[in-house]
């Protein structure tokens, strides 16, 4: 399984991905995210799936990035002539794939501003090749496992968070998906872009940078379970076990 996670706020985007990758009983770390610079602005894409049809996907892109006279102008463009590559893998792999008992599972996220954007933009790409905008009221993609992460996000990221502020729960809610989903591990590779500086910045974290962070929240975590108001509670223990309600 994969975590990859895309955010968009009002001063830019952040992107988090693990890289953790097993095959039977194979455990291999290797980078899920790809970063594309050009003259005027700069995209990264995100994936998870199948190995196989990732690399195949983004070895036609640049490919035919390679072939172009001029580079992308807006980030839709980019995203559909990578959205060709995977049509074309799923016309030459997929039926083999089904065929031997595998899924033609394959997910993207792409993010970046390029020349003629008007701001930054977030897109999630789907297996079939079809992509949608990552928009405001919900600024935030999960690929792979999104299930541990999402109550994080969903509870505290806005769009008018800060780039600080996103980072900070992406790497609480990749936490919270490292601890429940045993093929989700460090180190995480994190893009960060600032609205309008046409730049992607790219860091890497290993375990041991987010040790203390990983403790605080869970120490965090346990302490307001304690501190949880528990009068209904103690009415249910009342009938049940008196002794054990405090005074």
């Amino acid at each position: 399984m994969t975590f990859c996670l895309g955010m968009i706020v009002e001063e830019g985007i952040v992107g988090i991905a693990d890289s953790r990758l097993t095959s039977g009983n194979e455990i291999v770390s290797a980078k899920k995210v790809s970063v594309y610079h050009q003259a005027q602005g700069s995209f990264f894409i995100m994936t998870s799936g199948l190995r196989s049809v990732r690399d195949k996907a983004l070895t036609y892109f640049e490919e035919a990035i390679s072939t172009r006279t001029e580079p992308f102008d807006k980030l839709f463009k980019a995203v559909n002539v990578f959205t060709d590559q995977i049509r074309q893998v799923t016309k030459e792999d997929k039926e083999s794939l089904v065929e031997s008992g595998f899924k033609f599972d394959f997910y993207a996220i792409v993010g970046g501003q390029l020349q003629h954007d008007r701001e930054h933009m977030l897109y999630l790409v789907y297996p079939q090749g079809n992509w949608v905008e990552v928009g405001k009221g919900t600024p935030y993609q999960i690929i792979g496992s999104p299930a541990y992460g999402k109550p994080v996000l969903d509870r505290t990221l806005k769009y008018e968070d800060s780039l600080r502020f996103a980072l900070k729960v992406g790497c609480l809610a990749f936490d919270s998906t490292r601890i429940s989903a045993a093929d989700v591990d460090f180190p995480i590779d994190v893009v960060i872009y600032s609205k309008d500086s046409y730049q992607i910045t790219e860091h890497r974290y290993k375990k041991n940078d987010l040790a203390d962070i990983s403790d605080w929240w869970q120490d965090r975590l346990r302490n307001s379970v304690r501190e949880l108001p528990a009068e209904f509670i103690d009415r249910l223990f009342m009938s049940v076990l008196p002794a054990a309600v405090p005074k």
